[in-house]
């Protein structure tokens, strides 16, 4: 069988084509901000020559406190992705949590994205795949790779074959995830794209009691680690101050660090594909 890339607008993630980022700050902070970030991102990769694909969330709805951060919403969420996308010139990528997000979030999102929690909800798996725009799933902390295999069949059972599917820990014992690389080449052998999470999969889900903690500190070995196996894209939760987010601070990487880290992760990309 033969590989189903994925394209998204003038990106096309697969074998055979460059690696690619999907990145940025976990939950929409603000207009101004984000667009900022999402500018300066643009001219770090793009001078690095990676494709990038801006990620930030509207809603974080699965946020370990009822008083932590989700961020503003789906409406006004929306509007700022639209407006990055416009301003800014990329791709854009979030989260939907109900099926009842799924017709305005693809009016404006170029990616659908399906939260680890809920990879095994068919209705929004489903609900998703039918508007025709590329998915991408995210492995849950609960599944084994061979598992993803079902998903990958209920996207293309509407006629959908834009999916990717995205490694980011399982869960090992309480507050810890483990990172297994063998799971990209288990997902990637249902002839789908893969994506490594490189820090979600640093995260200690709720090691900090009303929220979660991590170790960004293993971020760029993990990417590398990710890139070396064989991945075709990276996502990675990038923030100029991730001490100060509102989300996902403590395994977010620091922007000043991805310059370096893309120069690595090409160099680790190129050698891969030419073997």
């Amino acid at each position: 069988m033969t590989m189903h890339p994925v394209t998204i607008g003038s990106i096309t993630i697969g074998a055979g084509h460059p690696l690619v980022l999907i990145g940025g700050p976990c939950a929409i902070e603000g207009e101004s901000f984000m667009r900022d970030v999402a500018s300066r991102l643009r001219d770090i990769t793009a001078k690095a020559a990676v494709p990038f694909i801006f990620k930030s969330s509207y809603d974080k709805a699965n946020r370990t406190s009822i008083h932590s951060y989700r961020g503003p919403g789906l409406q006004k969420g929306l509007e700022i992705l639209r407006k990055i996308k416009d301003a800014v010139g990329v791709p854009v990528l979030s989260d939907v949590h109900a099926v009842e997000e799924v017709k305005p979030a693809a009016e404006v999102l170029d990616v659908l994205q399906i939260p680890a929690f809920l990879c095994r909800q068919t209705d929004l798996v489903v609900a998703a795949a039918r508007t025709g725009k590329p998915v991408n799933v995210k492995k849950g902390q609960f599944l084994a790779p061979w598992d993803t295999q079902n998903i990958v069949e209920k996207v293309r059972s509407v006629g959908n074959d834009q999916v990717l599917l995205t490694e980011r820990g399982a869960s090992f014992g309480y507050n810890n995830l483990v990172a297994d690389m063998r799971s990209l080449v288990v997902m990637r052998s249902f002839d789908v794209p893969v994506v490594f999470d490189a820090t979600h999969s640093v995260q200690l889900p709720g090691g900090a009691g009303t929220a979660s903690s991590g170790q960004r500190e293993f971020v760029p070995h993990l990417a590398r680690a990710a890139v070396a196996t064989g991945c075709d894209a990276l996502f990675m939760e990038i923030h100029p101050d991730p001490d100060q987010a509102p989300s996902d601070g403590p395994n977010m990487l620091r922007l000043e660090d991805l310059p370096a880290l893309l120069v690595q992760i090409t160099q680790i990309d190129r050698i891969v594909r030419k073997s």
